[in-house]
């Protein structure tokens, strides 16, 4: 028995899904296969969405994966660097948004419809309470999903990715309008949520890797 559960000679032990769940095995497989592959975004581009994305589900697989194919797809360290910069913008957006689900939650006054748009209001309160942190994350914010080594339009696209990864309503809103503006097709957009899904999925198989290294263990 190991001491070190990420040790990446675990990986071997996915070569064994093909024989316990063949048929299943197999349709995961052309799934990860149709969405990597070039359609309105490139593979780069898919890759940049994936790396992104492992590092809000923190799989390591995934990210040590991914970050290796989206360097032979002819990602630069700084253009990842970029793009996980706005996951970690997307992952303290969460936080902040929801905030307006604790204002609601300490007023009495407040109905029961939880995810309001108007509730996107309640989030300036944070302002009044801690100016300079809040500041300070806003320019973190507009900073993060910037033009830079990557565009504004694919930096959107990663952020509505990694928000539907984080599963916060308010930061799908905002970063969908976001996206659309900064010239994000529905196709785009799409592309790019079906490599959440997989990433999201992906996560999950390669950690089987360790299931199955754990029931070979006395």
């Amino acid at each position: 028995m190991g001491s070190n559960l990420y040790d990446k000679v675990h990986i071997r032990h996915l070569k064994k899904l093909g024989d316990l769940v063949p048929d299943v095995h197999k349709a995961h497989q052309g799934f990860a296969e149709a969405v990597m592959k070039d359609g309105v975004l490139s593979v780069k581009e898919k890759e940049l969405i994936a790396v992104a994305v492992a590092h809000s589900t923190e799989c390591p697989f995934c990210i040590d994966s991914h970050t290796k194919g989206a360097k032979k797809a002819g990602a630069s360290l700084e253009e990842l660097a970029e793009a996980v910069y706005v996951t970690a913008s997307i992952e303290a957006g969460g936080a902040f948004a929801h905030s307006a689900n604790m204002h609601n939650a300490l007023d009495e006054a407040a109905d029961d419809a939880l995810y309001r748009r108007s509730s996107m209001e309640h989030m300036k309160k944070l302002r009044q309470h801690a100016p300079e942190p809040f500041d300070a994350m806003m320019r973190f914010f507009q900073t993060a999903t910037a033009e830079g080594k990557l565009s504004v339009k694919l930096k959107e696209l990663i952020a509505v990715a990694v928000a539907h990864t984080t599963e916060c309503p308010y930061c799908i809103d905002i970063h969908s309008k976001a996206a659309r503006k900064a010239g994000a097709s529905d196709a785009e957009l799409a592309e790019a949520i079906l490599v959440t899904a997989y990433l999201r999925s992906g996560g999950a198989w390669a950690h089987m890797a360790l299931m199955i290294q754990a029931y070979g263990e006395e």
